[in-house]
This record gives structure tokens, sequence and C-alpha cells, in this order.
């Protein structure tokens, strides 16, 4: 089975060595990865309680262990393989118990593998969340969810579902893509009814496409629900229309990534400096500086209306809006963190939010609810 061969790697010299390691320090398997109290995020953070809450029975074999007290572990990367061998008992004995259901129910050949729904849960509120995403997720035997799936989407999960943490944020993923990839195929072939949660659609920006391709190359059947992406849904929330009669007939998404983690964006053509269209940058907090540069330098006018947008759509959703030629400089000084959206273009201006002189520029709203504004 691709779970038991491909995950437990970590018990290879290298992985076993760190092993060791950690269990070294005598740490409560749990509390070792120094979990956070309850976080005010919308969203599920790496380490936060309300991930260990949710994805306890992943840790049932260790938490019925569990005594004393833990040091912090000086090493992420022995935090995250530590953290993926607790969870392997339980992922082997879910899968042992849906290969005997199948086996009960006619056996494995007749019966086939089970699918693959790959959810976009829309930017955060949970009222975004289309009918056909909600059965779904409701019907489940495990959910695979990413950090950007809020948590109040993650409380509609039916109450007989598993749910596993596997999202990525800088310097920390809980999953690679590629385990990612082997834990979708182990529990459709068991005849799982396998969820993959996503944050915004899962085919933008979110490598549902990658995962799509894998598994239907090993014989699997991948159903898309699309999600509202944060383009839309964000947008929206301000008033900003991405396409405007007279004032933008386009709009482009762009991928604020860097390679390698540097401050550069992927790529930035010549014609993405069109004042006719809108620019949507998503994951482009690190980048935007050299991003708004060469924009600028392939001639987008320097007080083009920009705004970022972190945690859109959620009750912690704030906003900055400057000219373009400000704004980078503006997210710093009011702290912007991820997910942080970013929408370019005169469309931008036509947003009620949009201050009406450059005296009241640049403003930040604070909450999703609130009327008033910091200037």
């Amino acid at each position: 089975m691709a779970l038991v061969s491909r995950i437990p790697s970590i018990s290879s010299s290298s992985g076993a060595t760190q092993l060791r390691k950690i269990k070294s320090f005598g740490v409560n398997p749990v509390c070792c990865i120094n979990y956070a109290s309850h976080s005010s995020s919308p969203f599920t953070e790496k380490h936060s309680i309300e991930r260990y809450q949710r994805d306890s029975w992943i840790y049932k074999n260790e938490l019925e262990q569990q005594s004393g007290s833990c040091p912090i572990l000086p090493d992420p990367s022995y935090v995250r393989d530590y953290d993926i061998a607790l969870q392997l008992p339980e992922l082997k004995k879910m899968l042992q118990v849906l290969r005997e259901k199948r086996e009960g129910e006619g056996g494995c050949d007749r019966k086939g593998p089970g699918n693959v729904f790959l959810v976009g849960t829309g930017p955060g509120d949970p009222e975004l969340l289309t009918v056909k995403a909600l059965r779904v997720i409701q019907n489940a035997d495990l959910l695979l969810y990413d950090r950007l799936v809020s948590n109040e989407v993650l409380d509609l999960v039916g109450p007989d579902a598993r749910l596993l943490y596997v999202g990525k944020t800088a310097g920390y993923h809980s999953r690679t893509q590629e385990e990612i990839h082997e834990l979708l195929l182990s529990f459709a072939e068991a005849g799982a009814n396998v969820v993959r949660l996503k944050g915004g659609d899962p085919l933008v920006f979110g490598r549902g496409g990658e995962e799509m391709d894998f598994l239907q190359e090993k014989g699997i059947q991948v159903k898309v629900i699309p999600g509202i992406t944060a383009a839309s849904g964000i947008s929206a929330e301000l008033g900003i229309p991405l396409t405007h009669r007279g004032v933008a007939n386009s709009v482009r998404f762009l991928t604020g990534h860097s390679r390698k983690g540097g401050t550069d964006p992927l790529f930035v053509a010549e014609n993405a400096a069109d004042p006719d269209s809108t620019l949507v940058v998503y994951m482009g907090l690190s980048t935007l500086p050299s991003l708004a540069s060469k924009l600028i330098h392939h001639g987008l006018p320097t007080d083009t209306p920009a705004v970022a947008i972190e945690r859109g759509t959620t009750p912690q959703q704030r906003m900055v809006f400057a000219e373009l030629k400000n704004l980078a400089d503006d997210i710093v000084s009011h702290q912007l963190e991820s997910p942080t959206l970013i929408i370019i273009g005169k469309v931008v201006a036509l947003s009620p939010l949009w201050p009406h002189s450059t005296e009241e520029t640049p403003i930040l709203v604070e909450t999703k609810s609130s009327t008033n504004t910091l200037q």
C-alpha cells in the first residue's frame, strides 16, 4: 500500500537517527510540538491547539500515554518527522478498518477504489461555501485540509469523519506535496470517500491540478468541487468590480511566490503593467516591493489605486488602501500578515472604502464588520 511504503521513509537511517534524538529528550509527543494557546486566527495555524483538538484521533495512541512536561525542540525538521511518526499507527489502523469493511461488503475487486474530491472552500466566510461542497464534506470518511480552510468551515464536517492537517506555511510543511499525494492514493485505494479541502478554489494556485494528475494516472477517479477564489470573494466584499466598462477590460491573477524563497516574484511580464487591466496578486507579501517596482518600471502609473487585504471575508479582515508607490511601505507599517491578497488597478478606486483625497491615504479598515477607518 502506498501509504505504508512511502510515509514511513522517516524510519530510514537518517530519519531514525532524528527520531532517536527526539526520544532522548524524553518528550511528550504532542506538547513537544509546542502548540500555542487558542489562536485568534480564523485559519488553522501550524501548532495551534485547535489543530490538535480537531485531529486528536490521529494522536490517540500517544495521548493515552502522556505524562510530564516537555522541552521545546529547536529543529523544526525533528518536529515534523516526529509528528508524522506519531500519526502512523492510527493511519494504518484506519486503513485496515477500511479494507475489512470493503471485504465485508463484497470484496475489493467488485467495489473498486474510492473517490477523491478536491473541494474549494472559498476565502474563509463559511456562507460562501457551495451547497455541493457542504454535501461532500458532510459525507466524507477522511478530510485532508490545508491551513487556509477556515475553522468555521471545518466545524461543518460530519461527526464521523476523520480530519488530518496537511497545511504548509513558510518554513514549515506538515506534509510535502508528494506525501499528500500518497495519503490520498492510499485511502482511495482502500475504498474511502476522501476529501481534499483547500481554501479558495482548488485549481487557482492550489496545486489541485497536480493532485488530480497524480491520482488519475493511478486509476483513481477525481471530482473537483470549485470554490469561490479569493479574488472574487474578497473583491466583492470590498465592492471592487474586477472588470468595469471603461475602466478595466481584463483581469489577471498572479502568484507572488518567488523561486527558492527569494524576494523577486516568479514572473512579471511587461504587458502585466496595463493600466486598463486589474491585477490580483496571491501570496505576494514578501515580493510586493519588487513587483511594484517592476510594474512601475514597465509603465504602470505610480498613483494606481491598490489595496492589500489580510484574512479577507473573515471577522479578522483588515485592509490597507494606498497608491501603488506607497503600498509596500504601508503594509509594513500596519503589519499585515499572511494570508494577504493584493488588488492593483483603477477599479480599486470604485470601492466605497477608497478615500476621496490624497490626504486620506493610506487608509486602514480594521475588521470586516467595522465602518471606522484609521489614518
